[in-house]
């Protein structure tokens, strides 16, 4: 099972990725919303905002998100870490239940090139 130190750095991964894309990717991870990760084996939720491309944690808190944030995410640790790692694929997993992503309906259309 992945620590909660190792669900950071897979984000702070994650957010190194987004900065670093071009095209498509870039311009999806352009929004400024807030965002939350549950991760809910380790029941811990990792809050803040992706903006400028990147994904900046600003608290981490012990349990589901006490606020609604703009963009929400649930998943175990391991399979964060893995969706990092390029060893899982996002798509595959949140068409089988294993991540859960909310948005709007527009961000949802941004989002889809990074999926």
């Amino acid at each position: 099972m992945a620590t909660t130190q190792e669900c950071l750095g897979a984000l702070e991964k994650l957010s190194d990725n987004l900065a670093n894309a071009d095209g498509d990717v870039r311009g999806a991870a352009a929004l400024d919303r807030s965002l939350s990760c549950h991760v809910t084996d380790l029941d811990t939720t990792f809050a803040g905002r992706l903006q400028d491309g990147r994904i900046v944690v600003t608290h981490t808190l012990v349990g589901p998100p006490r606020e609604k944030a703009e963009i929400r995410l649930a998943m175990t640790g391991d399979d964060l870490v893995a969706m990092v790692d390029g060893e899982l694929h996002f798509a595959k997993a949140w068409a089988s239940g294993r991540v859960r992503l909310e948005a709007g309906f527009r961000d949802l259309l941004r989002l889809r090139s990074l999926l």
